[in-house]
């Protein structure tokens, strides 16, 4: 094994191989437990856009919820499930699959085109070129203030999708979908998380699609895996441990190091990570 490669498992806490179910009943157990430790709680928040991590991460978010209602009695424990388009969605169907698998306790549809193009149009009147690129951290960050508004109405926690095979390499929007109370699928690879959705009976057609982010326009429906320039095969096996080739474990590599700063809260003075 790399000697990064180590450094990296044990940061992401992913193991070789997953007993599914266990995984599964860890997940809801850590949601029920959030809430237990933070009483003044009553929901949960996640944004749903139909693929495989969203999806996975509302199932566990509704079982854990349903199991607090039976265990408290507390009938106003909810489950909320937002969709969040700029303007139509491509993949629209798979959102309404997600939903119907998950079965919500809310199903909540905010279009966020108006706020953002709103806010496009602002700083370029202000002399700012936004790029695409830059737009779609608009658009990811948009989506994480209409579910922490969400939440501040209901009593919610925001839940976050981010796994191993993501957060390795900031492979999301600082303070965007990387913005989140509490990361139930933290210390699984894409291959786990396909396992419990299988587990948990999901549809298959929500995690054998191809993953994308689908934030850039000049370039829709851009798979992960060509945007991060390695396949999420060869992260897996990284992450679990396993060889991959050396131009793939070079690129993962490069990959964590330049994400770092993602990794990390806010920096002080009192930090020595900004230090070269």
């Amino acid at each position: 094994m790399r000697p990064l490669q180590a450094k990296i498992i044990a940061y992401e806490h992913v193991l070789p191989q997953i007993d599914a179910q266990k995984e599964i009943r860890r997940s809801i157990d850590f949601l029920k437990d959030y809430l237990r430790a933070n009483r003044f709680l009553k929901s949960y928040v996640l944004g749903i856009s139909g693929g495989q991590d969203s999806t996975l991460t509302g199932k566990l978010c509704q079982l854990a919820i349903t199991e607090m209602r039976q265990a408290t009695g507390d009938q106003s424990y909810q489950f909320i499930a937002v969709r969040l388009p700029y303007g139509v969605q491509g993949d629209a169907q798979d959102a309404a699959a997600a939903i119907a698998f998950q079965q919500p306790d809310q199903d909540l549809i905010v279009n966020i085109k108006p706020a953002v193009d709103t806010m496009v149009t602002s700083l370029t009147a202000a002399g700012q070129v936004i790029t695409d690129f830059n737009k779609g951290n608009l658009k990811a960050r948009q989506r994480m203030v209409v579910q922490y508004a969400i939440a501040g109405a209901n009593q919610g926690a925001v839940v976050g999708t981010d796994h191993a095979a993501e957060n390795f390499s900031g492979f999301y929007t600082k303070y965007g979908d990387g913005a989140a109370d509490l990361t139930p699928l933290f210390r699984l690879d894409k291959r786990q998380g396909k396992q419990m959705l299988k587990a948990l009976g999901c549809p298959e057609q929500l995690y054998l699609k191809s993953p994308t982010a689908d934030l850039e326009e000049d370039q829709p429906a851009l798979p992960d895996e060509e945007a991060l320039g390695v396949s999420y095969e060869d992260v897996d096996n990284y992450l679990e441990g396993r060889e991959v080739p050396v131009a793939a474990a070079e690129k993962i590599e490069a990959l964590w190091r330049k994400s770092e700063h993602k990794r990390h809260l806010p920096v002080t003075v009192f930090d020595d990570f900004y230090r070269s």
